[in-house]
């Protein structure tokens, strides 16, 4: 197979425009509709309700404002435990800082690579006055989310649902970013559909939409003049962004079925290889395969290290990884990226509480290794995740072709 250097970039995930989107802006430059209001902020906001199923969306700058909105509606304030997705963007995490709350990462678990709800189970044992829980599916795949909702529940916990990577992403038959009493969607550049930025608050609670909608929009008190009652935001999200959403939302079914196949092909691709493809539970859950990964077995693995900046590996025959992967990769004008890097692992979440299915643990924030817990598992999945895992080009315009090349790279380099 001709595996040269790739002319036209691959990319790990990057928009796909179809037309319309055009037109909509096109028709907000037009109307002269160019500010926070509009036709495409209206028909965004209805089709959000229309595809998922839920009662009341507001249309945000970004995804992370969204979630700024949702932990500010559930009443988190400072000094309130909130507990969060290990694994996952720190976007996931800011906003429980910026209204004072103090985050608990909660360790993921293999069959997901989501929350654990042992790990939850534990942490509310240690915690049980925590305020709300931000639940994340990561790479587009769903959580656990009865058997997570059923304890935020038992302890009287809010439940947010992260779906800023999931959307289309069915549970049980139900779209995900509508489990929780408040959830989230992105539309930033990368997402399975998007705006260049933007973001939707889902919830079924009106109230709690009204009060978005004029805490979004700098919290003016809807009188003549400009009167103040709360503190508010510019999180509003433009009619010309929102043209773009309105534009590329008949084409989520399109793309998560390109994406689909991307992570079929992979799986197929990697059969003989030891490693496997980021898993989902096929009995209850239909991700929207926005990220397609790849987990090399640990008998498989050269000798890598990372420090908080750089990552060295030596190679050995018959073994790689992600470092090496992905250096490779890069040789071939070819993007991929490691996993997240766990939250408790960043420096400036390392004081934060860390709970995993065996309760609390203190890890510095910095090792790889592999401590084992009673079950014979690593202790730290999030952090064995990171170590042994990364993110594969899922770029829906990437070829058949070019993602055999990209297979045939990655298996020269357990060679």
């Amino acid at each position: 197979m001709d595996t040269k250097r790739f002319e036209e970039k691959i990319w790990l995930s990057s928009p796909t425009m179809h037309g319309p989107e055009l037109e909509y802006i096109k028709e907000a430059y037009e109307t002269n509709w160019m500010s926070t209001v509009g036709a495409n902020i209206n028909e965004v906001e209805r089709l959000i309700c229309e595809k998922l199923g839920c009662k009341y969306a507001v249309a945000l700058a970004t995804g992370t404002a969204a979630l700024h909105m949702a932990i500010k509606a559930a009443g988190v304030q400072r000094g309130d435990k909130v507990f969060c997705s290990d694994m996952t963007f720190s976007a996931s995490v800011n906003p429980i800082v910026y209204e004072g709350g103090s985050p608990v990462f909660i360790d993921v678990e293999y069959d997901t690579w989501n929350m654990s709800p042992e790990a939850l189970e534990k942490a509310f044992q240690l915690y049980p006055d925590a305020k709300a829980v931000v639940l994340v599916h990561l790479y587009g795949t769903p959580a656990k989310v009865d058997e997570i909702k059923a304890i935020c529940d038992r302890y009287g916990a809010i439940l947010i649902e992260d779906a800023a990577e999931s959307l289309g992403a069915t549970y049980k038959g139900k779209q995900t970013g509508t489990f929780g009493k408040y959830n989230v969607l992105s539309f930033n550049g990368n997402k399975i559909i998007t705006g260049t930025s933007g973001g939707v608050l889902v919830t079924g609670d009106e109230e709690a939409a009204e009060k978005v909608r004029k805490w979004s929009n700098q919290a003016r008190e809807n009188v003549l003049w400009y009167q103040h009652e709360d503190l508010g935001y510019n999180y509003r999200m433009s009619n010309i962004i929102a043209g773009v959403v309105r534009g590329q939302m008949p084409f989520l079914e399109e793309h998560i079925a390109q994406k689909k196949a991307i992570y079929e092909r992979y799986r197929e691709g990697f059969k003989d290889l030891p490693a496997t493809i980021n898993p989902y539970d096929e009995e209850t859950s239909e991700p929207n395969f926005w990220m397609s990964c790849m987990l090399i077995d640990e008998d498989a693995m050269c000798s890598q290290t990372r420090s908080d900046r750089e990552a060295t590996y030596i190679s050995e025959p018959g073994k790689s990884c992600p470092t090496e992967i992905l250096e490779k990769l890069f040789e071939y004008n070819t993007e991929g990226r490691p996993i997240w890097k766990p939250m408790h692992a960043q420096p400036i979440f390392r004081d934060s509480p860390f709970v995993t299915r065996e309760g609390l643990l203190k890890t510095g924030g910095t090792t790889e290794t592999r401590t084992l817990g009673a079950d014979g598992l690593p202790l730290d999945i999030s952090m064995d995740i990171f170590h042994r895992g990364l993110c594969l080009p899922s770029d829906n315009k990437m070829t058949a072709e070019e993602q055999e090349v990209v297979v045939e790279v990655i298996k020269r380099c357990f060679e």
